[in-house]
């Protein structure tokens, strides 16, 4: 068998080895996590960036917003303004109709008072 001051021995080769695993072990996953946290230090520094960016369009946007709008209700005052002309001319248009029709009423009226013949055409002219 061996003798007491082998295993001795073996034991610390053992137990020297053991750490030296253990310290490569540790240092391996040391430079891993530090792999991983420059990525995730990079990352959150890109959303960082990204995150000022959007606030800033979210302000560009807003402003925007507030101008079409804007410019949606002057359009709007435009068209109701428009629409109320048109109906004015609409009105001027009937009114106009109705005078013509009295015209023709009271024409005819005082060509039957005269006792005159009724013209050939509807204008009263004979052609």
């Amino acid at each position: 068998m061996s003798s007491p001051q082998s295993a001795v021995t073996t034991d610390a080769e053992s137990a020297r080895r053991t750490a030296e695993a253990r310290a490569a072990v540790t240092a391996s996953l040391a430079a891993v996590g530090s792999s991983v946290d420059n990525d995730m230090r990079t990352r959150a520094a890109d959303l960082h960036r990204n995150s000022e960016g959007i606030t800033k369009q979210e302000k560009d946007l807003a402003k925007a917003t507030t101008a079409l709008a804007k410019e949606s209700a002057q359009w709007q005052k435009l068209a109701d303004t428009s629409t109320k002309k048109l109906n004015e001319i609409g009105d001027i248009q009937n009114w106009a109709e109705m005078l013509e029709r009295d015209m023709l009423v009271l024409e005819e009226t005082l060509r039957l008072a005269d006792g005159k013949a009724a013209p050939d055409s509807a204008s009263g002219t004979v052609g």
